[in-house]
């Protein structure tokens, strides 16, 4: 059985480089077969170019002791836009009680929302269910939450719609953002940056 790891003492998170190629061939985080969407992404080349082409950033994360590929994840700018009243008004309930008084004028008056989206995140099938898929959130979070070079109100994600990976999300933070999406391939979700910050 693998131990747990203590991400300050043996992980190190990094950029995509060219060097990585070899590692993320050998690289799964679920089932082994061509259906499985992670996989197939992350053994492609397609997550080069989406990387080189600033589609979305891609990180590695390694345990430094022995330089084993432990996870990989990707980031993009995003917002959440709200096309109807409902999926305003839910939103609204949802996140009201951190919304500052002083900005409560303004923030009602949106449509749309800046946001960082998780688009992928895998952690390898060796290391899972050793919280490094919540040390990875945790440190999103804690990045975004003091990011100020542009505006960024919610961290979002497109979680596959399976019971596992739906609660992994919602043990973090996450809400769903509506439920018109119950039966897609993916659900919207989101956590509010306001509420960690305070």
């Amino acid at each position: 059985m693998v131990e747990k790891i203590q991400f300050s003492a043996d992980i190190s998170i990094e950029r995509l480089s060219e060097k990585d190629k070899e590692n993320l061939l050998n690289f799964s985080c679920g089932e082994d077969d061509k259906e499985n969407q992670l996989n197939s992404f992350f053994h492609s080349d397609k997550l080069f170019r989406c990387d080189k082409h600033h589609l979305c950033s891609v990180y590695v994360v390694r345990q430094k002791s022995t330089s084993f590929l432990l996870a990989i994840f990707t980031l993009a700018n995003d917002s959440i836009g709200l096309l109807s009243q409902e999926d305003k008004k839910d939103l609204q309930e949802e996140v009201c009680d951190h919304v500052a008084e002083d900005y409560n004028e303004i923030w009602n008056q949106q449509t749309s929302f800046p946001a960082i989206n998780i688009c992928h995140l895998g952690v390898s099938n060796q290391f899972q269910s050793l919280g490094i898929g919540t040390i990875i959130i945790r440190i999103i979070l804690k990045i975004f939450t003091k990011y100020d070079a542009s505006g960024c109100q919610f961290v979002t994600v497109d979680s596959l719609n399976n019971s596992q990976t739906n609660s992994f999300y919602l043990k973090n933070g996450f809400s769903n953002l509506s439920n018109s999406d119950i039966k897609d391939s993916t659900r919207r979700m989101y956590i509010q940056l306001d509420c960690i910050r305070e």
